[in-house]
């Protein structure tokens, strides 16, 4: 399957053979492939923009991850606690036990600068907390969320040119170089639903 860039960090289960497994998920900086065992389930939640994990720097992550190891159908080992393991339906009770536990937590200043707030301090501040909460700055983030948004406008029908003008690219290459780059598909690909499997959307997008 192919991989498309995000902004986000996240977390992924997922049983195949009667096997449950479990993974901590990075921000990826670009497109790539990966691998989809044969005959497994998956359940992916992806956390906003500016919130981390209290026992692993987002940094850390960027184009990798981790297995959590100790993961069962019923339980996951997650900072110093057991969790029960999620379906798509529990999803959302966990982040919300996350971040009562304080496992999760979030950058108020990133989260204000995200609402287009303009916090009182440096720009040099705002960047440096920026990265330390994403692992990106904050252009690489801009660019990489634009180019989802044009993947998914152009996947249900949107004209090029619209989405050109609808996202502030600067013209029709502006947009292509973006999504090879950031998608692996091109404008074509993605209006006609071919070049295989690709990995838009977890399950479920949730903020904090």
């Amino acid at each position: 399957m192919t991989s498309v860039a995000g902004a986000r960090w996240g977390l992924v289960f997922w049983e195949q053979a009667g096997r449950t497994y479990a993974s901590i998920t990075g921000p990826e900086t670009r497109t790539g492939a990966a691998p989809v065992p044969e005959g497994a389930t998956f359940t992916g939640i992806e956390f906003a923009i500016g919130t981390s994990l209290r026992i692993v720097p987002t940094p850390m992550l960027v184009n990798g991850g981790i297995e959590l190891p100790d993961t069962t159908r019923r339980t996951f080992r997650l900072d110093g606690v057991r969790w029960e393991t999620p379906g798509p339906d529990d999803a959302e009770a966990l982040v919300d036990g996350l971040v009562r536990a304080g496992a999760v937590v979030r950058d108020l200043l990133v989260a204000d600068l995200l609402r287009g707030h303009r916090p009182a301090v440096s720009g040099r501040t705002v960047e440096r907390r920026f990265r330390a909460a994403t692992g990106l700055t904050r252009g690489a983030v801009r660019q990489i969320e634009r180019a989802r948004t044009a993947a998914e406008l152009l996947a249900t029908g949107d004209p090029a040119a619209d989405v050109v003008a609808k996202l502030d690219y600067f013209d029709e290459p502006h947009l292509a170089r973006a999504l090879r780059s950031y998608v692996g598909r091109t404008v074509r690909q993605l209006r006609e639903g071919t070049g295989g499997a690709i990995a838009l959307d977890l399950d479920q997008r949730l903020t904090s």
